[in-house]
């Protein structure tokens, strides 16, 4: 008889997720391709983890289980050993049981109840309690019980994203909990369920079929996400286009598996901003109200300032006075155009590793001082940043308040009077450039070529093991990045101004047309 294996909780979680996926993570983990965000999530989960051993255990007395060491057989005896004798933390105790298998984050001494057992600690990087996080910590309750071990509470151990860094390495305090005793307990047959689903889904000989869709991405982005959809026939015009899909009736219509297609979705369904994606997608023409556009424009007349700034948010904060996942901007780039129309440019860029706030600050307040309007892509963020910067430093408060107040937002004028079929129903600065100004293009540029990739960029810059060609290479692309970014900008608003425009556009559209056709 075929012995059952043991589901780690990571395989739970994706069973919950999609059976497929389970399924793939136990036969064929190597079609997995994790992408960079994700691999850059576990990272942080890692550092995040060991941040929490050092606070959980200050007097340096706790035991860490290596599984990596000891193998999975050593790892769970060593447990068992622990649990029943030591008096001090365990981290990464492992447990098996019923078919599945665990392992704690934390484990923590309590004799609370008046007999010895163990307070379990699941840390997540996190600023909150996520759904799923209930269900990881129903699984790791349920493991441990059902393994023999005495416990007496399970939490879920999150950042506190009000807490700020006082400085010189004190994070006490940076992690709060939420006890989840009661409902974990309580959900052991559910959980009881699931390990024998699983068990099944593990023991099919093929995989399960299911298409893509919304539970590819939720509550995480599924590594076979680009081998499942590989074999799936192609959609011309995907209804994934569609911008801003909140409504119930709309999602309930989507749900359908047989929905595919844009021209497979009733208008009636559709907000106006959806319809005019539609219609246009469809029919392979362009929407451009070049009087309202202008008009709208007329509000930012030259001279003008074009900002960006590129910000990095530490999950563990590493300078005094910032919280975590903190947005903090290390780089701006301003374009200047006068009234003539003639351009200047100034970048500014902090590879030092100390805090940049205030010399951003400082710098923007000297750049930024007259009375120009000062044009972002979606501004809000741009906001954010110098309201920021205003409520680290008093004495800049006015000046860069003033700045904001002078923000111009350019994405409401193209998204309300604009729209190419070659969006595909984004109005990010990367998905309009390619229609209004197509001699630009991010794609031009060498290594970081998206929001994405300048904080990654940032982060190995500043670290003390980079090499100085490294370093001077990473702040070459970083400077011509966000150089890009503001560009972009400058010459969006003169496209949208531009009565050739329309022309240029029309005529693009004819060849998109004819290079798709078959």
């Amino acid at each position: 008889m075929k012995l059952m294996r043991s589901l780690s909780k990571s395989k739970l979680l994706a069973y919950r997720q999609c059976p497929k996926r389970l399924w793939l993570e136990v036969h064929r983990p190597d079609l997995r391709a994790d992408s960079a965000a994700t691999q850059a999530s576990f990272a942080v989960g890692h550092d995040v983890g060991a941040l929490a051993r050092e606070l959980y255990d200050p007097e340096r007395t706790g035991t860490l289980i290596d599984v990596d060491k000891e193998g999975f057989r050593g790892a769970l005896d060593r447990t068992r050993r622990l649990v029943a004798s030591s008096t001090t933390p365990i981290f990464e105790a492992g447990f098996a049981a019923g078919g599945a298998l665990a392992f704690a984050d934390i484990l923590l001494p309590d004799a609370t109840q008046g007999h010895r057992g163990w307070r379990m600690v699941e840390i997540k990087a996190s600023g909150s309690v996520k759904p799923y996080h209930h269900d990881d910590a129903a699984i790791q309750h349920f493991v441990a019980t059902q393994a023999g071990a005495p416990l007496t509470r399970v939490a879920i151990g999150h950042i506190d994203t009000t807490w700020v860094y006082p400085g010189d390495g004190r994070y006490a305090g940076i992690f709060v909990e939420e006890d989840l005793t009661e409902e974990a307990r309580s959900r052991a047959p559910e959980v009881r369920r699931w390990i024998t689903d699983a068990q099944a889904i593990a023991a099919q000989l093929t995989c399960p079929v299911r298409g893509t869709g919304p539970h590819c991405t939720d509550p995480f982005e599924c590594g076979f996400l680009g081998h499942c959809s590989e074999p799936e026939p192609t959609v011309a015009h995907p209804v994934r286009w569609l911008p801003r899909m909140q409504s119930a009736a709309l999602l309930e219509y989507l749900a359908q598996p047989e929905v595919q297609s844009l021209d497979q979705v009733p208008d009636a369904l559709l907000t106006e901003r959806q319809l005019r994606v539609k219609e246009h997608t469809l029919a392979g023409t362009v929407y451009f109200d070049t009087a309202a556009a202008a008009a709208a424009l007329a509000r930012a007349p030259l001279p003008a300032l074009f900002l960006d700034f590129e910000t990095i948010a530490f999950a563990v904060p590493i300078w005094a006075g910032t919280r975590p996942y903190q947005q903090v901007p290390f780089q701006y780039s301003l374009h200047r155009q006068a009234a003539d129309g003639s351009l200047g440019h100034h970048s500014f860029l902090d590879l030092t590793g100390d805090d940049p706030s205030r010399t951003i600050a400082e710098d923007l307040v000297r750049e930024c001082g007259g009375d120009e309007r000062v044009v972002a892509y979606n501004v809000s963020f741009e906001r954010r940043c110098l309201e920021y910067l205003a409520e680290r430093f008093d004495d800049l408060r006015e000046p860069l308040l003033r700045i904001a107040a002078r923000l111009f937002d350019l994405l409401p004028v193209v998204r309300d009077q604009y729209y190419h079929p070659m969006q595909e129903g984004s109005w990010g600065l990367k998905s309009v450039l390619p229609a209004l100004v197509p001699d630009l293009s991010y794609a031009k540029l060498e290594g970081v070529r998206d929001g994405g990739a300048a904080p990654e960029a940032y982060a190995e810059a500043i670290h003390p093991d980079t090499l100085a060609d490294r370093k001077a290479e990473l702040e070459r692309q970083l400077l011509a990045y966000c150089e890009l970014d503001t560009l972009a900008m400058v010459r969006l608003r003169e496209a949208l101004l531009s009565p050739a425009s329309d022309v240029l556009i029309q005529a693009q559209t004819s060849r998109s047309r004819s290079t798709s056709t078959p």
